[in-house]
């Protein structure tokens, strides 16, 4: 059963993740008790259509999101995107959580933050120990991949018949974007919130990019196949594509990372928070290269 009369707050609510979030949240909740915090006025009218509040506020600005945190009782925190300044804009999410009196935080983190060798995960291991420190009642989402961080690059290897990576046989158990808004919603609308909770979080199966590639000419009827590389290697044909250097160095570290077993989880602990089977990954490639199709 969730609380029907806390105020609840989403941070990031015009991202891929938040947005997911409002959407479940507003059906568990009365739409009069949810916020969304967004960065710029523009990003509001989406949001607005859900009969929610919108609050205005930049992680840079300390100031700014202990006005918006004002009668919050249970905030969900999702991380930064700007990789490399998330520590420090965590810390002032953190602290004006804190001074606005919000009673419980839930923080999209990543899977095993305190243990994986993930080079990402460094921000998110700082932000964990940030909110312990704070004394804030919290609970940590420890988010694995999602599914989509994958399928996005399924147009570049249909066009090149190649999905290149660097994950040797590493497997992956990623789920839908939409799974971990579920999970989101559960953990904050809980009746009783669980302080101190972690939860691992990752899908139910598992794929090397092997297979990965192999459901994508299948679905597609072209040959992909995957064409493993070393990270630097990988990262490199990355930022040739025209990432960012520091980006593409972070996705080439993570699928490296995964070549040790990093990203794989069979603790099931996602299933069983949003009570059902998490949405199968070569249903999602399927939906993937349907919609690059019929675009």
């Amino acid at each position: 059963m969730s609380d029907q009369t806390a105020k609840y707050l989403v941070t990031g609510a015009s991202g891929q993740l938040g947005s997911l979030v409002l959407a479940d949240l507003v059906k568990k909740v009365p739409a009069e008790n949810v916020a969304a915090l967004v960065r710029r006025p523009e990003s509001a009218a989406p949001l607005e259509a859900l009969n929610i509040e919108v609050r205005i506020g930049d992680y840079d600005d300390p100031v700014a999101l202990e006005l918006a945190f004002k009668g919050i009782d249970r905030l969900l925190l999702i991380s930064a995107s700007e990789v490399g300044k998330r520590t420090a804009q965590h810390k002032n999410a953190i602290d004006a959580a804190k001074a606005a009196g919000v009673g419980f935080l839930v923080y999209t983190s990543i899977l095993r933050a305190d243990s994986t060798p993930i080079g990402l995960a460094a921000e998110h291991k700082a932000t964990e120990e940030a909110i312990k420190a704070s004394g804030i009642p919290h609970a940590f989402l420890r988010n694995g991949w999602y599914t989509e961080n994958k399928t996005a690059s399924i147009a570049p290897a249909l066009e090149h018949g190649a999905y290149i990576g660097s994950a040797g046989e590493g497997r992956f158990s990623s789920a839908a974007r939409q799974d971990y808004a579920e999970a989101a919603v559960a953990v904050l609308t809980a009746e009783t919130p669980e302080h101190g909770a972690v939860y691992e979080l990752a899908g139910d199966e598992s794929y090397s990019m092997a297979e990965f590639a192999a459901e994508i000419a299948s679905a597609a009827g072209k040959p992909v196949a995957y064409v493993d590389m070393g990270e630097v290697e990988f990262a490199g044909a990355l930022e040739s594509a025209g990432l960012p250097g520091p980006i593409a160095a972070m996705l080439a570290d993570s699928d490296a990372s995964a070549a040790k077993g990093a990203l794989q989880d069979d603790s099931h602990t996602l299933q069983r928070l949003i009570g059902r089977p998490t949405t199968p990954w070569a249903e999602t490639v399927r939906a993937a290269v349907k919609e690059l199709t019929f675009a």
